[in-house]
């Protein structure tokens, strides 16, 4: 499969690899700050879950 037919979300994800990896961030740094950016993109999901229940 060629990756610019992929889904947008593991396009993302191998942007977010290679990003990390480029600049050499240690695993356990990059596991930390990435469940700092899930909880936050969580909190924004349920957000928007709640403005959409409440229009």
């Amino acid at each position: 499969m060629n990756l610019n037919d992929a889904p947008a979300h593991i396009q993302l994800a191998v942007d977010l690899i290679e990003l990390l990896e480029i600049n050499e961030v240690r695993p356990e740094v990059a596991l930390a700050a990435l469940a700092i950016v899930t909880r936050d993109f969580e909190h924004k999901l349920a957000e928007q879950h709640d403005d959409s229940d409440a229009g």
